[in-house]
This record gives structure tokens, sequence and C-alpha cells, in this order.
């Protein structure tokens, strides 16, 4: 299973090369790329759309070097005092340093560019506010981000909530808005669409803790997006590798669905799969998907005590430039386990008062309290229009009630008569209704204290049962000892051994919950147990195997069953084992569906050759084609195998 899905993100990444080679190299030549398109650019509005538009564009030069372009840009920029060139490049500038991961340097630029919101045309302004909204995020400046998103919806930028409601803990609020404005996704989306709503959806179930539905979810988007990937004809090379990298993102989060289960073997090559996409798709930036996949890799290592690939997971995350806070909190606990494990108090207790520290600064409670206030506030922003709308319309209402105020006294008098007689009906259904429900719950105390003294009745029952057949059986014992016939007490003794076997179920029947059905694989071990006693003061060592796991009988079926078993068991030890008395058993019972199989082995001495004769004469085996008849089936008996062999199946 491991080795299937390293193989198919493999061969998928490498198509996704494969594909991204022919194109461009068909195009442009083997020299063309991401940055070189973007300088060659003749106009900055048109730069700017190339840039928020291309995903793989540190393909060929890091982002350092953008940097350096866009730093000569602003420059030439200001020199010219050319506002508008100014503001595109220090756009792009502030989204390469969120790209970077440098999110206060990124801040920073989109705060001072707001300042001068009002000179911007539409399309920088928003990706502006975008850029900044991002950052927001990433920093867990959630007040912040509200404002911005405020001022995205004055622009007329239709902005969702579901990732704010996520990111203050009220993940089923961020599954419901989700599904509110993605919904139509399902019918009208493409694959790769349905795929990401799917991920997504999955993704709010396991924050709010639903680990099985979430499991389900990431099921259903891996089997869209594999099925996108193999059957869709149009894909572009850009297409292909952002389905790569969403099928990776896909396999990590089932990985951290396992590793919330606790299976943290199982849960490894899901991660690696989904850090190998993540590092691909974000070549060039700050790799945040795989320190998160880092980290649940070193958790899963750790719990697998295997410190040493724990270790040198914590210390990659340990290398990178900056971590968010929720990060470098979980960071800590893991590096203050490690030395515990490793018998490092010291160095334990410091990561572990570093993980407190910043779990306390984090005031996650009044954040959340704060922010709640904020959002109800921004809800009532995006709904201003509607209010003034519905606001209008009432106060046309009124005009209208006022010039038929005549008409209107009449009509409130009319339906106050009327809501008043509604009102004593619905007092007296309410009543009626009350009767009704004691009735019903009185009828429901007195069902149920039927059922129960019927259950006691039936326990009764059985118990007496049992009780009268080991009185038989025990009447049977002392006939046989007052008995001097060799072949009347060895017929009393099968008699009493057929006694028991049917006492037997009525015993298991009155220990059990369910009256209906009996456990097959315990009642045999014990009517085995009970034969086997008799027959090891012999001095017989027979090993039996009992395969009827989770087989169940109604006592219909299980007492013929029972005394098949006696006799054939019985018929093993006194014949088959007589020259070493020691051997092998073995009885299969398996239910499919309706249909019941049985069959039972010995490699014993097997059966004589005159088998016809002996058979008319051997109420033993006559009985069990009886028994076999009774289950409306067929004894089989194969005489070429060693041993002996029975087997029929019923209904």
């Amino acid at each position: 299973m491991y080795r299937s899905i390293f193989t198919t993100l493999f061969l998928s990444i490498i198509g996704s090369f494969s594909v991204t080679i022919s194109v461009s190299g068909q195009s442009a030549g083997i020299t063309d790329n991401s940055y070189e398109r973007f300088t060659g650019l003749s106009s900055s509005e048109g730069q700017l759309k190339f840039f928020f538009e291309t995903t793989n564009r540190y393909d060929r030069r890091s982002a350092y070097r953008w940097l350096e372009w866009v730093g000569k840009a602003i420059d030439s920029a200001k020199s010219a005092e050319n506002t508008q060139d100014y503001f595109i490049y220090k756009t792009i500038e502030s989204q390469i340093y969120n790209d970077l991961g440098n999110y206060e340097k990124s801040i920073q630029i989109g705060e001072a560019l707001s300042e001068s919101l009002n000179m911007m045309d539409f399309e920088v302004k928003s990706r502006m506010l975008g850029v900044l909204d991002d950052s927001y995020e990433a920093m867990q400046l959630y007040n912040q981000q509200l404002e911005t998103r405020m001022e995205l919806k004055e622009l007329g930028v239709d902005v969702p909530l579901y990732d704010i409601y996520s990111n203050i803990g009220l993940h089923r609020q961020a599954m419901i808005d989700y599904a509110n404005t993605y919904g139509d996704v399902l019918e009208e989306g493409n694959g790769f669409e349905k795929a990401a709503y799917f991920n997504q959806k999955a993704t709010f179930l396991r924050k709010d803790g639903s680990v099985y539905s979430a499991l389900k979810e990431y099921e259903k988007a891996l089997e869209t997006i594999e099925s996108y990937m193999d059957h869709e004809m149009t894909l572009t090379p850009s297409d292909f590798r952002e389905a790569i990298f969403l099928k990776g993102m896909i396999l990590g989060n089932m990985g951290k669905c396992l590793v919330d289960q606790g299976k943290y073997e199982e849960a490894i090559p899901y991660i690696e799969a989904g850090i190998s996409a993540s590092r691909e798709y974000d070549r060039g930036r700050y790799q945040k998907n795989a320190i998160d996949f880092w980290t649940e890799l070193a958790k899963c290592y750790m719990e697998n005590d295997d410190l040493r690939l724990a270790k040198a997971y914590l210390d990659s995350i340990d290398m990178q430039p900056r971590i968010v806070n929720n990060k470098i909190a979980e960071f800590n606990r893991l590096k203050a386990n490690y030395h515990l494990r490793k018998n490092q108090p010291d160095s334990a207790a410091t990561y572990y008062n570093r993980y407190m520290q910043l779990k306390d600064s984090l005031e996650y409670n009044q954040l959340r309290k704060q922010l709640l206030g904020l959002v109800v506030s921004f809800d009532l922003t995006n709904q201003k229009e509607s209010i003034i709308e519905q606001q209008r319309m009432d106060l046309e209402r009124n005009r209208s009630e006022i010039l038929q105020r005549e008409k209107t006294i009449y009509l409130s008098i009319v339906a106050l008569i009327f809501s008043v007689l509604c009102v004593i009906a619905l007092i007296i259904a309410y009543i009626k209704s009350i009767k009704n429900k004691r009735l019903i719950e009185n009828q429901k105390k007195f069902i149920e204290q039927s059922l129960v003294e019927k259950d006691s009745l039936l326990k009764e029952i059985h118990h007496r049962v049992k009780n009268n057949l080991q009185m038989v059986s025990s009447l049977l014992s002392l006939q046989s000892k007052s008995t001097r016939s060799k072949s009347a007490i060895n017929a009393l003794e099968e008699g009493k051994n057929r006694v028991k076997a049917m006492a037997l179920i009525h015993q298991k029947l009155y220990q059990n919950e369910d009256l209906s059905v009996i456990e097959m694989q315990e009642y045999i071990e014990s009517l085995v147990a009970s034969i086997q006693s008799v027959y090891k003061k012999e001095g017989y060592d027979i090993s039996v195997n009992v395969h009827a796991e989770g087989t169940q009988l109604d006592v219909d079926r299980a007492i013929p069953i029972g005394l098949i078993l006696n006799e054939l068991v019985s018929n093993s030890f006194k014949y088959a084992f007589n020259d070493g008395k020691t051997g092998n058993i073995d009885i299969y019972l398996k239910k499919k569906g309706e249909e019941v199989s049985f069959e039972y082995t010995d490699d014993g001495v097997g059966l004589p050759e005159d088998l016809g004769e002996v058979s008319k004469g051997s109420m033993g085996l006559s009985l069990i084609q009886r028994l076999a008849n009774q289950l409306r089936s067929k004894l089989n008996i194969d005489r070429e195998t060693r041993g002996v062999r029975f087997w029929f199946n019923f209904t």
C-alpha cells in the first residue's frame, strides 16, 4: 500500500515535468521561464496580472532574484514619479515577502500602501488588500484581517467568512458558510473543484474532532482528483501541477487523520506524500505546508520510539527562518518530549517552559470572544444593503396601510377574533396532546415491563429445561451404574452425552443477553471440552480446533448441530485414534449470508470399507444423517482423504 502511494505521486510529478517541458519548449524554446516572461512584458499592468496568476513563478529564478528586479522597478517608478507603477511593484514586492514567509515585512509594505488606497485603481487595490489579508491570517492578526475584509467588501469583492470561523474554532459554522459559498461546485464544477471542495470540508470536520467522517470525505476527494487526472484530456501543465499538489495535500491530510486515531505507523507514508507534493509546489516559497507535515512526522516517529528520525525532522523545522506562533508552540512541546525520552530533564524543562509561555501568550479565549463580536458586526455590515431595502419596503407598506385605515381596522378585528379562536383551539389541542402523551407513556411503560417479564420468563424456562435435562442425564448415569450389560451401559452413556449436548444449549441461552441466538464458537468449545474430559482419563491427547468465530444460530438449528458434533467427536475418540491415542480434529462452522457451511475432519484411521453395512447397525451414523435431513441438507462423506471428512450446507 505504501509503495503504491509513492509510485502514484512520483509518476504524477514526473508527468507534470514532462508536460511542462514539452509545452514550454514548443512555445518559446528551452530558455523560456516565468521570470523571463514577466520581465519581458511591456506594461506594469500586464506584469501584475501575470505575477498573481502564475503559481510556479519561482521555477527558474529564486524569490530573492525577483525581489532584486522588483526593487529596481520600484526605484525607477519613484524617480519617474509614476505612482501607479510604484503601487503595482510595491504590491508585487509585498506578495514576494509573503511567499518567503516574511509576513511582518509583507504587512509593513501593505499597511504603508493602504494609506493611499484612494489613489489606486481597482485591480491594484484588490490585489494589495488580498496580500494583506493573507499575511494577517498567517500572523493570526484576525482583528486586522476582518478590517481588511470589510474594505474588500466595500470594493464589491465577495468575501466569505468560513476561514475566519475556522481560525477562531467555529469549525462547524465554517463548514456551513463554506457550503453556502461553494455548494454549487458539486453541480457545476469540474473534478478538480469538487476534489478541493471535499478536501476543505474534510479539513473542517477533522479540526472539529469528527476524524472518521473527515477520513471518508478525504477518500472521496482522493478518488475525485485521481479520476480528474486520469480522464481529463484538456489539462494544461499548470492545471496538472495544481492537481498534483491537491492530491498530495489530500494524502497528507489523510495522514493527519490517522495520527489523530493513533495509527502513527500507517500515517507516515501519507504524510511523506504530502511533503513531496508541497515541496515541489512551493519551490522558492516559504514552505509552511512542509513544516506542518514535518511536525506530524516528528510526532509519528517519536510515538514509534524512532528518536533519531524524530530529531531529524525537528532539526529541519528548527533550521527554518521563521515559524508561525501556533507551530512554534507545538515545536517546543515536541522538543520537550524528545529530551524527556532521551533522559535529558534539564533540556526538556527548558523547552516545556517555552511551550507554556507561548501557549499562555496566545490568550486564545479572550481573543475568541473579541473576534466573535467582530464577526457579528462584520455580518451586520454585509447585510446592510438588504436591511436598507427591507426598511424601504416597510415604509411603502406603512403608507399603504395609512391610506386604507378603515379596512385595516376591520381586518384587524376579524383577525383578532380569529386569533382568539385559534388560541382556544390550540389550548384544547394542547390539553388533549398532554393526555395522549401520558397515555402513550403509560402504554410504553407497560410494554417495556411486559418485555422485561417476557425475557425473565424465557430465561427461567431455559434454566428449568436445562435443569430437567441434567436430571435426565443423572438418571441415565444412575441407570448405567445398575446395569451389567456393556452394550446397555454404552447405549446409556451415549444417550447421556446427547442429553448433555441439548442441556448445554439451554444453559448458553440462559446465560446470553440475546435469548434468540447462540454463539456457536463458545458452545462448540464447551461441548468438546466436556467430551475430552471423559477420554483424557484414558490417555487420549487429541487436539480439537474449532473455527466458528462470529457464527450465531437459533436454537432450532443449534441443537441438531450440537447432537451431530457429539456423535462425530465421540466416534473419533472411540475409533479413530485407538493406535496412538493422538491426533487432530478440525471443526468448521461458517455463515455466509443465509447459508451455513459445516465441515468435520480428523486424521485418524478413517472409515471402514463396509461402511454401508456398519451404518445400518450404527445408531450414531443413522442419527447424524437424520439430523442433517432435519436441517434440510444431505450429509456428504469423503473417504478418499486421510482420516474422515463429513460436510453439508444448510440455511
